[in-house]
């Protein structure tokens, strides 16, 4: 497995597996590599000769920096997950390599896309994301790239993002991993101690009441009114919001026909740590 930190040197081994006729898939990452980057890394070398894992903490998508300098970091054995999962080059890049020393980045519209649920909560967040992947789309120029649905929303602006600024890029959404218990696979989870990893549960198990409930024509936007209050009330765990969505627009999904593209969000704060989560509806 190669390893660059300059897109010089990036491209110049992309560029020659391209001309050897290589497909290029490229997994864009924050590092603290889990089983679930694991699966998007095995999934892009099964589709793909040369597989180019990033590891970059992104300074400009954090809203907090508390949040970004207490980000867990292990980048030996994120190497080593990586090489095992199939990557073939891993692009280590320095914050001034992407951002030149200047991390203002424009904002970003594409409507409820980055306005709403995440882009409401985590203001700014959505402008930081675009500019990374677009610096990384640029330098990695790969056939395909690798996104995990767990962060749901975040797919859905880097396709819009793709669409317009990348048409021949191909976005390959992941299926979301999580643990033995149900708690949806994140590099936060390291941060939830003691009683708060237990209370971590109750957003899974919010998604399924309102997966069954949606699955049996019951009354969803009355379950989520429901779950709002119980949330009120409980201790430890600090409901940002719960809703159901057109994965594709965000828009809210009120029709009681959940077709392929409703899919049940949630975010909030178990422990101090921000978790999110989300469930198709749609029977698969």
């Amino acid at each position: 497995m190669n390893r660059f930190t300059t897109i010089e040197e990036l491209k110049r081994s992309v560029g020659a597996s391209k001309a050897e006729g290589k497909r290029v898939g490229f997994v864009p990452t924050m590092g603290a590599l889990h089983p679930g980057h694991a699966s998007l890394i095995q999934q892009a070398a099964e589709a793909c000769e040369e597989v180019v894992v990033s590891i970059f903490v992104n300074p400009t998508q954090f809203n907090s920096r508390e949040d970004f300098e207490t980000y867990p970091l292990s980048i030996e054995k994120d190497r080593e997950v990586a090489e095992r999962a199939g990557a073939t080059v891993v692009f280590e890049p320095h914050v001034d390599e992407l951002y030149g020393g200047n991390l203002e980045v424009a904002p970003v519209d594409y409507g409820l896309l980055t306005s709403a649920y995440e882009g409401q909560k985590r203001k700014g967040h959505f402008d930081g994301v675009v500019a990374v992947v677009r610096k990384l789309f640029l330098a990695v120029e790969a056939n395909v790239a690798f996104f995990g649905e767990k962060d749901l929303q975040q797919l859905a602006v880097i396709r819009r993002l793709a669409l317009e600024e990348f048409k021949g890029l191909e976005i390959v959404g992941c299926q979301l991993v999580r643990e033995s218990d149900g708690l949806a696979m994140s590099s936060r989870n390291v941060r939830l101690i003691g009683a708060a990893r237990h209370d971590a549960l109750v957003l899974n198990g919010w998604l399924n009441r309102i997966k069954n409930a949606a699955r049996g024509q019951g009354e969803v936007q009355a379950l989520l009114r429901t779950i709002k209050a119980e949330a009120s009330v409980m201790k430890g765990v600090e409901l940002e919001y719960i809703d159901v969505v057109n994965a594709a627009s965000f828009e809210p999904w009120h029709d009681g026909s959940f077709g392929p593209d409703a899919f049940a969000v949630v975010a909030a704060q178990v422990g101090g740590v921000r978790l999110i989560d989300n469930c198709a509806l749609a029977c698969s």
